[in-house]
């Protein structure tokens, strides 16, 4: 009997069959599609990074020809490293060594482009040089770190080559100048002196070889066609020459004529890799992997106070690798200067800040996460009076976290030209960014604050009151309540200008859905309190500013000059968009102090609500009348009162109901009050018994006086006055 195959059975062997098949034609057509390459003829922009996620769209991995990896999918584009310089430049040759040839190098300007690249998200880190091995230390990115909240996530020291490139045909014996930083022109003096070669001063070593091939294709374009620098007087192309890197002439298609020029073989410069603070390779720092930290402190002016800083890490056996101070920036001298004014009247005088405070650079050979590491950080701020870990990172140009990664995922493109991995452009580029603020309650501050935003950006606000013509009178246009969302349409910036006790029902009231993407700011005179209902409430995508101007429109002519204005990134994803909001205040000449929520309430609440108490109890009844003639004392007592009386109830309100201690000043208030009552009292009644004593012994010295006459008079041997006289000085001898 034949036997037969079951229908189940036969249909689970074709679709297995089936299956093989269609995996057979898949690899077939993934094997036949071409890599994706990004164009050769235009740099990386937002478009391109777009098109390569579309066109990569599976996660597998090919060796073409050579060996080489091909990314055949990812949604990942490679990582954006910005360096100051133009294309060429040393730094673009030390962010190659250490990061390889397939990550997209973007050419900044200026050191401080570079730093708002990285925090505006337009690059994902900066490679930038921290010291010079002949130069010293470039103190312009000392300072700059802080400023800004970049983390170091790895360092690399570059040898500095330099190299002497020409246009191609050029000879040696042609060169009669030579172009290059000063600097670069410096360390080759001796090999241009022995050749005859005049040294021409530019601005950079890159830029001098770019300037060279600029003029070169102007020279085989039309005439009407000028290089947009030209070269320096009695310079050509024949004659001329530039000192830059080997890189430089890789770049520029020059000739090199010749390597290692420099006097000095010992160049290096160190460099040092940023990134955002998550991109913090600190917890992945083993035993195995040799680390670095490095911190920034300020001590108090008091003697042996660097010996016991320095303590903390000596009596553990750690090790420095560097030590160096620097003047203290002006942000961080304005947090100085509230932090010591904190301390109270009675340190005030002693909290005094000199005119030169410095700042502390220090790095050390451990990890901040090894145990011996975080004692040490823990005792060193507890003397320091500020103390910020700038990174902890990987010693000598190795790689680990998340940049190991990236830098490995970037091998796996294909480039065929530098075109590929250079971006010259990045969107803030494009000139300052002009805002469209938003302010939520148009009330005298509201109005002051947008005057100041009037000057440069386009300013609406929306007010429970008809606003219409103030409105009209200070440029801004006016949207009464029901009209919330229109309000709200194509804003970048909400600034929430209302009372504090009304704040976080005006928050409620908002359309959270609305706020997606856009920065909210409040300018209440409290902090934490805002701070919390801002972060309770809105979208996560909702970038938060928590700032307190501390000046406003009761100001002599509404001036902010010199004036601090302290402020809290506390969740900030557009950089450029926060750096254009605080720009308005910096335009302005304001002291920027950037400070925490809990510091601002910490350091600056109490303060605030015992001046306004105070300016309300002496302006209330006329306490202080006006006279011609007044001390400094009663003229700042009239300031006060001046300044605080132009402040709504509301305000004060809002500072007594959101401060824990008001109550507490108010109750100290009154004890101190009755307390000087009592004085009062007590002296007045100590000067009335005085009086009275005195009076009192004088009536009883009269008496005995009169007494004492008497007596002598009844004697019957004393016929005349002079008698009497001398016998009263007889008995007052004997007693």
């Amino acid at each position: 009997m034949a036997s037969t195959q079951s229908p189940k059975p036969r249909q689970a062997t074709a679709l297995i069959i089936l299956s093989l098949v269609v995996i057979f034609l898949s690899s077939a057509i993934v094997e036949a599609a071409p890599p994706f390459v990004l164009p050769a003829d235009a740099p990386i922009n937002i478009k391109t990074q777009a098109a390569l996620s579309r066109k990569t769209s599976s996660n597998k991995h090919e060796r073409d020809g050579d060996g080489s990896q091909i990314l055949k999918g990812t949604n990942k584009i490679p990582i954006r490293v910005c360096y100051q310089g133009e294309p060429g430049a040393y730094s673009e040759k030390s962010l190659r060594e250490l990061l390889g040839s397939n990550v997209i190098a973007v050419p900044r300007p200026d050191f401080e482009s570079c730093y708002r690249a990285v925090a505006s998200k337009e690059c994902d880190y900066a490679c930038l040089p921290v010291e010079n091995s002949l130069g010293g230390s470039i103190h312009d990115n000392y300072d700059l770190q802080l400023k800004y909240d970049l983390t170091i996530v790895a360092e690399h020291e570059c040898r500095v080559s330099h190299c002497l490139h020409a246009m191609p045909g050029v000879k040696k014996s042609d060169i009669k100048y030579c172009m290059s930083h000063p600097q670069a022109l410096a360390q080759c003096d001796n090999y241009l002196s022995g050749l005859g070669i005049k040294p021409v001063p530019m601005y950079d070593t890159a830029g001098s070889a770019k300037l060279l091939r600029d003029n070169a294709i102007a020279a085989k374009s039309p005439s009407d066609k000028k290089p947009s620098r030209a070269l320096p007087d009695k310079c050509t192309l024949e004659n001329t020459a530039a000192i830059a890197s080997d890189l430089a002439g890789t770049t520029y298609q020059l000739n090199c004529l010749d390597k290692k020029i420099e006097d000095d073989d010992t160049n290096f410069t160190r460099f040092l890799l940023l990134g955002r603070s998550e991109a913090s390779v600190s917890q992945y720092l083993n035993k195995d992997v040799p680390a670095k930290t490095s911190v920034v402190f300020t001590l108090p002016n008091t003697p042996g106070a660097l010996y016991k800083a320095l303590a903390c890490f000596s009596l553990r056996e750690i090790d420095f690798s560097k030590i160096e101070s620097r003047p203290t920036s002006a942000s961080l001298l304005n947090y100085l200067k509230f932090k010591s004014q904190a301390l109270g009247k009675k340190n005030r005088n002693a909290a005094d800040l000199p005119r030169f405070r410095y700042c502390f650079y220090l790095d050390f050979l451990a990890s901040e996460l090894d145990e011996n590491a975080q004692n040490a950080l823990h005792h060193l701020k507890e003397q320091a009076e500020f103390c910020r870990i700038l990174g902890s990172y990987p010693q000598k140009s190795k790689l680990v976290g998340p940049v190991h990664n990236a830098v490995e995922e970037a091998k796996l493109y294909t480039v065929e030209n530098r075109d590929q991995v250079t971006q010259m452009k990045l969107p803030s580029d494009d000139g300052y960014m002009k805002l469209n603020v938003g302010i939520m309650g148009y009330g005298v501050y509201g109005q002051f604050l947008g005057r100041k935003f009037a000057e440069r950006h386009n300013v609406r606000c929306i007010d429970s009151l008809d606003k219409f013509k103030e409105a009209e009178e200070n440029g801004a246009e006016f949207y009464p309540n029901f009209e919330m969302h229109s309000f709200l349409q194509e804003i970048d910036v909400l600034i929430i200008a209302v009372p504090m006790i009304e704040f976080e029902s005006a928050v409620s009231s908002l359309p959270k859905d609305s706020l997606a993407n856009k920065l909210v700011v409040e300018v209440c005179s409290l902090g934490v309190a805002p701070k919390k209902i801002l972060l309770s409430q809105l979208p996560e995508s909702a970038d938060i500013i928590s700032s307190n101007p501390m000046f406003g429109p009761s100001g002599a002519d509404n001036s902010c000059e010199g004036q601090p204005m302290v402020y809290d990134k506390v969740r900030v994803r557009d950089e450029r968009r926060a750096d254009a909001y605080l720009n308005v205040f910096e335009r302005a000449r304001c002291q920027m102090v950037k400070m925490t929520a809990e510091q601002q309430d910490a350091h600056m609440a109490d303060a605030e609500f015992v001046t306004h108490l105070a300016g309300r109890i002496l302006g209330s009844g006329k306490m202080l009348p006006p006279t011609p003639v007044s001390s400094k004392e009663y003229a700042a007592l009239c300031d006060v009162t001046d300044m605080t009386s132009g402040d709504t109830f509301d305000l004060f309100y809002g500072m007594y109901k959101y401060n824990p201690r008001a109550k507490e000043h108010i109750s100290k208030l009154r004890e101190n009050l009755a307390k000087v009552e009592r004085q009062l009292a007590a002296k007045e009644a100590y000067l009335a018994a005085k009086a009275e004593l005195q009076d009192s012994d004088r009536q009883r010295l009269i008496a005995e006086c009169r007494q004492l006459l008497h007596e002598v008079a009844k004697k019957s041997s004393l016929n005349s006055v002079g008698d009497i006289a001398s016998a009263v000085k007889k008995d007052l001898k004997k007693d």
